[in-house]
């Protein structure tokens, strides 16, 4: 899949520990910890407003899309 999660570098970059702001956000460290390694299929809104919220960040700085090819062709066809 061409998006991906980078949770973890920007609570690196934050220095802030995932059971925190997993806290603060009001969701379970294992969900978290879901979302920090791309195992989940989404993501609600709400949750990646909270993250950006208490990360002080956008959505982009924990989003990533690598474009590629073939994923372009399988899209159009």
């Amino acid at each position: 899949m061409p998006v991906r999660v980078t949770l973890d570098v920007m609570l690196a970059r934050r220095k802030r520990r995932a059971r925190e702001v997993a806290a603060e956000i009001g969701i379970s460290e294992t969900q978290l910890s879901l979302l920090r390694t791309g195992k989940v299929r989404g993501m609600r809104f709400d949750t990646l407003s909270k993250l950006c919220l208490v990360l002080d960040c956008r959505p982009g700085d924990i989003l990533d899309y690598d474009l590629d090819p073939a994923d372009l062709d399988q899209a159009i066809d």
